[in-house]
């Protein structure tokens, strides 16, 4: 982003001039991500500016534009206009765009129906509690743009199963501190070796699986604690997730490492070679794909040294 018109958000946010805010919010089109291979999750508060600024240069696969907890109710208006300004300006990206509304009785539809016109990769519903919600919020999103739900209540996870009944509804993300407080179980409970807390993980991934739901683990607050959470992730992986919110960057590094797709990698290590061996062959040593973005001879020869590595 140019750093006048950063400057120019700093100044209306600082201001609190919200008029100027949304004058800068400027509906554009986008090019949806529809990639469902995201692993690390990681949360913005979208009234932090300086956070926003960031995104492109984040290493995190998606990137949840956060409006829900963290955002003061004051500063709810000013965050959504700010979210909106930097989707906006980011008409094409290879992470996921997601936009966690609040709930649906506390603004949540309102703010659906104003992001629209710019075109998230997906929405995020708080505290879903059955069919009948996921069917409102569908009839106001925009066709292309994906429905995520939050399953943090014992409503949802009663209607778990049940709440598959579009397309367009393509992940759920586990909320296990809300949902253990709504069903009255003790957050102690939330520790690796607790038999409650493992039936959670597995019957909120099989059912997942089962109706082809991306399932995310959940965010761990801990994030100083990184020794826990690595414990956390290879448990989830060994189980079959793929995905887990993270807080930090240093979560995300380690969920990147951790979940990554080792025969994707391959596949895509060797369309790059053959690509680049096929440029090549006509001259043409530096070149944009569409689908794998710039490839020049460095990232050849990286392509080539995880192949030769792989065949050890």
């Amino acid at each position: 982003m140019q750093t006048k018109l950063l400057e120019k958000i700093e100044l209306a946010y600082e201001n609190r001039d919200l008029e100027a805010l949304d004058a800068l919010a400027v509906p554009s089109f986008r090019e949806i991500n529809t990639k469902q291979n995201f692993a690390s999750v990681l949360m913005l508060s979208c009234n932090n500016i300086k956070h926003l600024s960031k995104i492109q240069s984040l290493d995190a696969d998606c990137i949840m534009l956060n409006l829900e907890d963290g955002v003061s109710l004051k500063d709810k208006p000013f965050a959504l206009a700010l979210c909106a300004i930097f989707i906006s300006r980011i008409q094409k990206s290879d992470k996921k765009l997601v936009v966690r509304v609040n709930a649906l009785n506390e603004g949540g539809y309102e703010e659906i129906t104003y992001l629209n016109q710019f075109m998230p990769d997906a929405i995020r519903v708080p505290k879903i509690k059955d069919v009948k919600e996921v069917q409102n919020v569908l009839a106001l999103l925009n066709e292309e743009t994906e429905l995520h739900l939050s399953i943090e209540t014992s409503d949802s996870w009663h209607n778990l199963s049940s709440l598959c009944i579009d397309k367009r509804v393509t992940t759920f993300y586990l909320g296990v501190l809300d949902l253990f407080a709504d069903m009255k179980l003790s957050q102690s409970l939330i520790n690796r070796n607790n038999p409650t807390m493992l039936y959670i993980l597995s019957h909120f991934l099989i059912t997942c699986k089962s109706m082809n739901v991306k399932p995310v683990s959940f965010v761990y607050q801990e994030f100083k604690n990184t020794d826990e959470f690595s414990k956390w992730i290879e448990l989830e992986k060994s189980m079959g997730y793929d995905a887990k919110g993270c807080i930090s960057p240093a979560q995300v590094e380690l969920v990147n490492k951790t979940f990554v797709n080792e025969e994707a990698l391959i596949q895509r290590a060797k369309i790059i070679v053959r690509l680049f061996e096929l440029h090549s062959s006509e001259g043409i040593t530096g070149f944009v794909d569409e689908e794998y973005g710039f490839i020049d001879e460095p990232i050849y020869k990286g392509a080539l040294a995880l192949l030769e590595n792989t065949n050890d």
